[in-house]
């Protein structure tokens, strides 16, 4: 039976994207910049409020919540929800109303990433990839290179990653190469493996971190832009974690994939930026969600119970103080990592504002979302992990059974955790303190040549 509902849920999530792969055909004939304005897609004049994002996609995230513990537990790939998402335009929140998206501010993403998280903690990590590039046209991008990939995401595409490598390579070195076609001097060859490539079985196009390889025996660290059904794209189900166990956060493997130039962005990793802040909110926003859902959760389970203990302290579990006590002290949590991911959402909104405005953003303001991002990382991780394992004290060996999936919360919460190790977020922020370092904006993993 499970079997049978993943491949329905498959085809569904196919047919979901039959008009947007229509779309994304066009983005081949596209210059490497804009000669003119284009007309959006859907002309909008207002950007929506945040009541209105909420009746947009309520009912879609109360959907989703509905069968989330099913889910996790017959490991059932997310292909329907991410789906409902595509059809009720959620990809296209951040893309700005002139491109035909629907012009959502900084802190109202995140607002609804909460708000996604608390339903399913799966669906913010499989958008992270998505929402990151398009904060990575806005912050790293010349503006005249966005036009055609806005586009895309307004008409539904979903993009993906391709980022971090395995192995004990070079410390900060990227085996996965872009090279000159030998048979076509406009065309280049993407070659490499990624792992931990978060959302790619769900993504229409996959952004890729690759060394380019030029002909004057130079290189350039570059995001290399691919459909990810091109020939030699091979996506590979083999993410094992524990915890948030639909992400997709396995291997993707490039063979030859062709590349047009105008697909290849050069960016530059030796400036501050406020990317490393949005890919790390976004995971505080999940953990954010996670806490909401364990009070959903928890007081879903007290209220209909009848069973005391008989040194407990109530007529009813509902009744009794000390679990009173412990569902307070859950709601406290959830509040909390809400309220810090919105403190720093506002001063992400704050960088958003002066790259809208074609401003320079202030460095100063960079280095306080940065460590405040930190900061937060330190705070709200270990918070959520202690309400984890505390939603265990209202109940009894009945909160354990496997159906009911209440383990899922912390184990979800562990695997974010464990994204961007706090500890080097910790030190990060003390040796700014105690000695006015610098806050590290980028960071790689690899091996130390002995």
């Amino acid at each position: 039976m499970a079997r049978a509902q993943s491949h329905a849920c498959i085809a569904l999530f196919r047919r979901a994207l039959g008009a947007a792969r229509l779309s994304m055909a066009s983005i081949h004939d596209t210059p490497t910049r804009a000669a003119a304005p284009t007309a959006p897609a859907r002309p909008s004049t207002l950007a929506p409020s945040s009541q209105q994002l909420a009746e947009r996609f309520r009912p879609v995230f109360a959907r989703i919540a509905e069968h989330a513990a099913q889910r996790e537990n017959d490991r059932e790939l997310a292909y329907a929800p991410v789906a409902w998402l595509k059809a009720a335009r959620f990809g296209a929140l951040r893309v700005p109303l002139a491109h035909g998206g629907l012009g959502a501010s900084v802190e109202q993403l995140y607002d609804l990433l909460i708000e996604l998280g608390e339903a399913d903690s799966n669906l913010p990590q499989i958008l992270r990839a998505h929402f990151g590039f398009i904060e990575r046209l806005f912050a790293e991008i010349d503006p005249t290179l966005h036009g055609p990939w806005m586009r895309l995401a307004a008409d539904g595409v979903i993009f993906g990653n391709a980022t971090t490598e395995l192995g004990e390579g070079a410390l900060g070195a990227l085996q996965t190469t872009l090279t000159r076609d030998a048979q076509s001097a406009d065309t280049w060859r993407l070659d490499g493996d990624k792992f931990y490539s978060t959302g790619t079985l769900y993504a229409d196009w996959i952004s890729v971190a690759a060394q380019r390889l030029n002909d004057d025996g130079s290189s350039d660290r570059v995001i290399a832009l691919v459909p990810a059904e091109a020939a030699g794209v091979e996506r590979v189900d083999d993410w094992r974690g524990f915890g948030q166990r639909l992400s997709a956060s396995g291997t993707t493997r490039f063979r030859q994939v062709r590349v047009k130039p105008e697909h290849v962005l050069l960016y530059v990793r030796d400036q501050p930026t406020p990317l490393t802040a949005h890919f790390q909110l976004t995971h505080l926003a999940t953990l954010a969600g996670i806490a909401r859902a364990i009070v959903r959760d928890a007081v879903a389970f007290v209220q209909p119970r009848k069973r005391v203990y008989s040194h407990g302290s109530g007529a009813t579990p509902r009744e009794d103080p000390l679990v009173q006590q412990v569902i307070g002290q859950l709601a406290s949590t959830a509040f909390v990592a809400a309220s810090t991911v919105q403190a720093v959402a506002r001063g992400l909104g704050e960088v958003d504002r002066h790259l809208q405005r074609g401003e320079a953003v202030p460095e100063q303001l960079l280095f306080e979302v940065e460590l405040n991002t930190a900061k937060a990382q330190a705070g709200i991780v270990d918070a959520v992990l202690q309400a984890g394992t505390r939603l265990f004290d209202i109940g009894g060996a009945s909160a354990l059974q496997e159906d009911r999936r209440l383990d899922r919360h912390w184990r979800n919460a562990r695997t974010l955790a464990s994204h961007n190790p706090t500890i080097y977020k910790g030190r990060v922020v003390g040796d700014h303190l105690l000695n006015g370092a610098r806050p590290t904006f980028y960071w790689a993993v690899g091996a130390i040549a002995s």
